[in-house]
């Protein structure tokens, strides 16, 4: 019976680059002619995808799926927290909502999912050559170790070796390495095969003297120095830079409202894309200016993000912004903010009654079960500035509590647009038809616009990365570590 060989990515902290690592690693292994998969034991992120099966997961592990050359599979995230607020999160478990819970009731309760977290590895790593586990945070954190089913607690289940990501752009990578191991018991640390840092920016030769004093203070290898990444692929969760980019306003200008609990803004990514383009994430309104087209984007609390934005200010610059045939986009919790109510009878989300921004008639009552399914089709006739989306054909998967009586993938009134579909953006011909009419409106008419291949496009982000991951890393070494036979040590 195959057994997988694992090997698992620890960090530091979070955002040190786990999870790209990840992606580069199952390519690497991919191309290397393996079979392989993702896994992590348990994900915070508000950014999550369906599957086939109509299962939640969170889109890190999708995006590493793909690396994979793979179908995304819920195994691959057995457990899946959604912050709901600073205390509670809606839990997740194998692709279902449990329900929501303190932090504190989780915590508690954590040890209940270890056989959860088991029967998911088990099943992955009985079909694949090779399964790549990503940890959360650090594995560092003593206060949670004794309940721990995402790191050591992790590696040790899988009995996987594990290698340590630092990252060197926030500075102390140094310290961060040491201190991490030094927090770990002895077992644990025997378990680190090596360490990677990661985000380098400079010359590796003025590193070098810091590299070989690590290494005599840690006792552990350095597998390489990953330079600083610019591939485009999908982020875990709002840790992202992406969100806090300062791009200037170019020939068409594209304001997505940065809403407190924002979700799946991978969504969006298609449209950074296209030449001539700018993509800002706007949270106030001295950030807004004028922008061609404001795109309100998902929430895992439409009413609670619905005050903040009346309470920003950013509500009366939206709706003068639509007043002037500009155009507005919603999409999942930004179009439940578009109708002319909410209402919140079971307490899902924030409780009560609220009126919408009232642009479109449709009125959203939010319900116990969620919403979870793949969609495909073509879009209705619509009119305004993106007629031309009129028929397109669109594939994606809706996520939301809320049900909202307009049944239709995309709604419009004027130049306001609601959808429920995530994925929308991903096919070619609406970001094409979008990108055209905004291009018109301002009386630009460029020869063509360039249609967006999604997937031909993030294949070769993917590669790009396996590429910049084998000439950093000691993959002869990783191999060794594996136990595996990989084509690097034919040299040996």
């Amino acid at each position: 019976m195959k057994h997988a060989q694992p090997i698992m990515i620890q960090g530091t902290a979070s955002n040190v680059g786990k999870s790209l690592v990840v992606a580069g690693l199952c390519r690497i292994f991919k191309q290397d002619g393996y079979q392989v998969a993702p896994f992590k034991a348990q994900n915070m992120a508000l950014n999550s995808f369906i599957t086939a099966a109509g299962l939640e997961m969170g889109r890190a592990q999708v995006m590493q799926a793909e690396a994979s050359g793979i179908e995304p599979d819920v195994r691959m995230n057995p457990i899946l927290l959604k912050p709901t607020s600073e205390m509670g999160s809606q839990v997740i478990v194998n692709g279902e909502v449990v329900g929501n819970q303190l932090a504190s009731d989780y915590f508690s309760r954590k040890q209940d999912l270890r056989p959860v977290v088991r029967q998911a590895y088990e099943s992955l790593a009985a079909e694949y050559d090779i399964v790549v586990i990503e940890g959360a945070g650090s594995p560092a954190e003593i206060n949670l170790k004794d309940r721990d089913l995402v790191n050591m607690g992790m590696a040790k289940l899988a009995d996987s070796p594990v290698l340590l990501v630092g990252d060197i752009d926030r500075g102390g990578v140094f310290a961060s390495l040491a201190g991490t191991l030094m927090l770990l018991e002895e077992e644990e640390r025997q378990r680190v095969k090596g360490v990677i840092i990661n985000k380098f920016r400079g010359d590796r030769a003025i590193l070098q003297p810091g590299l070989d004093q690590l290494e005599a203070i840690i006792h552990k290898p350095v597998l390489g120095v990953v330079s600083f990444l610019s591939v485009q692929l999908d982020d875990e969760d709002s840790l992202s830079s992406r969100l806090d980019s300062r791009t200037e306003p170019a020939l068409v200008d594209i304001a997505i409202i940065r809403l407190p609990r924002i979700s799946n803004f991978t969504d969006f990514n298609p449209l950074e894309n296209m030449d001539g383009v700018s993509l800002r994430y706007v949270g106030s309104l001295t950030e807004l200016c004028s922008p061609d087209l404001i795109i309100l984007p998902g929430t895992k609390n439409t009413m609670a993000d619905l005050l903040w934005l009346r309470q920003s200010g950013l509500e009366a610059a939206i709706l003068k912004h639509a007043e002037t045939g500009k155009p507005l986009f919603g999409i999942c919790g930004g179009y439940q903010m578009l109708g002319k109510s909410l209402s919140d009878p079971y307490q899902v989300e924030h409780g009560g009654q609220m009126a919408g921004l009232g642009l479109i008639d449709s009125e959203t009552i939010f319900a116990r079960e969620k919403t979870r399914t793949r969609v495909s089709g073509h879009l209705p006739d619509v009119g305004g500035i993106f007629s031309g989306l009129s028929r397109q054909p669109f594939e994606g998967y809706e996520i939301h509590m809320g049900l909202t009586a307009e049944d239709q993938p995309l709604v419009n009134r004027d130049n306001v647009y609601g959808s429920y579909i995530h994925g929308l953006f991903d096919q070619n011909g609406i970001v094409k038809a979008i990108i055209t009419a905004l291009f018109e409106a301002k009386g630009i008419y460029p020869h063509e616009v360039k249609a967006y291949d999604r997937a031909s496009f993030v294949e070769a982000q993917y590669d790009q990365l396996a590429t910049a991951l084998r000439s950093a890393l000691d993959m002869k070494a990783i191999y060794r570590i594996m136990g595996l036979s990989g084509p690097y040590l034919c040299d040996d």
